[in-house]
């Protein structure tokens, strides 16, 4: 059993992770369950990046220490670089919150679900911080766009996309 009390949280971090969930409810990447329902417990964790921008994710690590690795191979980055050594157009597209475009089975949402003041939920969409995401949403990525990497005029980094022309 994954089941843990909320972190304690400072009011600033409570406010930005209300923020957060409140978003993710209104786009139904995670929903409310009731407390009959609980099965798993997660901690939700909010992570702040260098440009000060934020993500919500779950305290994750008991749950991807049972986790198999998915082995899909991510693409090296110095590799990509390589390819785009030479070209004179660039146009780079991000998928904005690309976890969030897929749905969770069914049968895996009891494993995410996270606790907060506000109730306990659990995700639909795929959320940060879950062990095989990446390679998930890599695998995803080139199978959908396989046909133009492979015709060599675009680079796929997980959710980032890179069009590229030498002309």
């Amino acid at each position: 059993m994954l089941r843990r009390p909320p972190y304690p949280e400072i009011l600033e971090t409570r406010k930005e992770i209300e923020k957060h969930m409140n978003e993710l409810l209104e786009m139904d990447v995670i929903r409310m369950i009731g407390n009959n329902e609980i099965v798993e417990i997660i901690t939700p964790v909010l992570i702040t990046w260098h440009d000060g921008k934020s993500t919500l994710c779950g305290d994750f690590r008991a749950l991807n220490s049972y986790t198999k690795a998915d082995r899909y191979p991510i693409p090296r980055i110095p590799n990509s670089l390589n390819k785009l050594a030479k070209v004179k157009d660039i146009t780079e597209m991000d998928c904005m919150k690309g976890f969030h475009q897929n749905l969770v089975k069914q049968n895996s949402m009891k494993l995410l679900r996270i606790i907060f003041h506000m109730g306990i939920y659990e995700y639909t969409r795929i959320p940060f911080g879950i062990k095989n995401a990446p390679a998930h949403f890599q695998r995803m990525m080139d199978t959908i766009f396989q046909e133009e990497i492979l015709e060599g005029w675009m680079v796929v980094y997980i959710d980032d996309i890179i069009i590229y022309s030498e002309t």
